[in-house]
C-alpha cells in the first residue's frame, strides 16, 4: 500500500503546484513579428504591383535549398504587400531569396530566437539583414519598403 501512496503523493503534488503556476502567470503568448515587404520604384515610388510593373502570380520566396516558402500577399484595397509570417515561431536562422519571377528582387536574412521568460513566450530577433537592394523601415507601421531601380 505504500508503494501506492508515493506515486499517488508525487502526482498531486506535481497537479498542485503546476495550477499555482498556471495562476500566477496567466496565459501569455506572443506571436513572432510578420515581415511585411512593400515593392516600389526607387524613382517614382510608386507600388509595382499598384502600377503593374510586377504581377502577384510571379512572387517566389525561396530558402537556401530552392524550396518554396509560404508567404500571403495582400491586395485589399490596393495595398499590395508581401507578407512572411512563418518567421520567429522557433528558433532558426533563415536565408530567404524574394524573387519575381526569375528576377532576384531582394535577400532576407534573420536570426530568430524563441524565448520564454516571466511566464510568457516570445522571439527575439537577434539580426536581421535585407540584402541586394536599397530599403527603409517604417517604426510607425513596421513595412519594409524595398527600391527596385
Amino acid at each position: 500500500m505504500k508503494k501506492l501512496l508515493i506515486p499517488f503523493f508525487m502526482l498531486t503534488l506535481f497537479s498542485l503546484s503546476s495550477c499555482c503556476y498556471e495562476e500566477e502567470c496567466g496565459a501569455c503568448f506572443t506571436p513572432p513579428n510578420y515581415f511585411v515587404f512593400e515593392l516600389v520604384d526607387s524613382d517614382t515610388g510608386e507600388n509595382l504591383f499598384t502600377n503593374r510593373t510586377f504581377d502577384s502570380d510571379d512572387i517566389e520566396v525561396l530558402d537556401a535549398s530552392d524550396h518554396s516558402i509560404e508567404f500571403a500577399f495582400i491586395e485589399e484595397n490596393d495595398i499590395n504587400l508581401i507578407e512572411i509570417n512563418t518567421i520567429g515561431w522557433q528558433t532558426e536562422i533563415v536565408n530567404y531569396r524574394i524573387n519575381i519571377g526569375s528576377e532576384n528582387i531582394f535577400d532576407l536574412y534573420v536570426d530568430a530566437k524563441r524565448l520564454s521568460e516571466d511566464c510568457c513566450s516570445f522571439t527575439r530577433y537577434n539580426e536581421i539583414e535585407i540584402g541586394n537592394t536599397d530599403f527603409s523601415l517604417s517604426a510607425e507601421t513596421g513595412i519594409y519598403t524595398i527600391l527596385v531601380d
